[in-house]
């Protein structure tokens, strides 16, 4: 299995999903251990970087732990194959360790901030 977490320069989670600078892609073995660690930077292009979705799911990622993030996004990376965590902050090592140990739950909370005008959200330009 893989995870991928969205991350700022300092190895926490970004919490906003669309300005991350890269992700912390983690290999885990069949005993939930952590074997490897990669870095993928973040693709230019939608501000949401839901077209990071194919790339990720390419290289095996099948969960994504993330801090905000919107509905295109996690529709986006749900219809490529990765089940998104949210509402997730900290360190991106121990937050993937929590994960494992069944200790971190998805908050239910999506970002709004950049859905579609007629939702209320801004101005965002993608096509989802």
């Amino acid at each position: 299995m893989k995870i991928a977490v969205p991350v700022t320069s300092n190895n926490q989670v970004d919490d906003h999903f669309g300005h991350c600078q890269a992700y912390h892609v983690f290999t885990i073995s069949a005993e939930n251990n952590i074997t490897a660690t990669q870095i993928v930077p973040s693709v230019e292009g939608c501000g949401c970087k839901s077209n990071i979705a194919q790339v990720l799911a390419a290289d095996g990622v099948s969960v994504m732990l993330a801090g905000g993030i919107g509905n295109g996004a996690i529709n986006v990376l749900k219809s490529s194959g990765i089940d998104v965590v949210r509402g997730c902050s900290g360190d991106s090592a121990s937050l993937v360790t929590s994960y494992l140990s069944g200790i971190l739950t998805d908050s239910g909370e999506s970002c709004h901030h950049h859905d579609a005008p007629a939702t209320g959200g801004s101005d965002h330009q993608c096509s989802h």
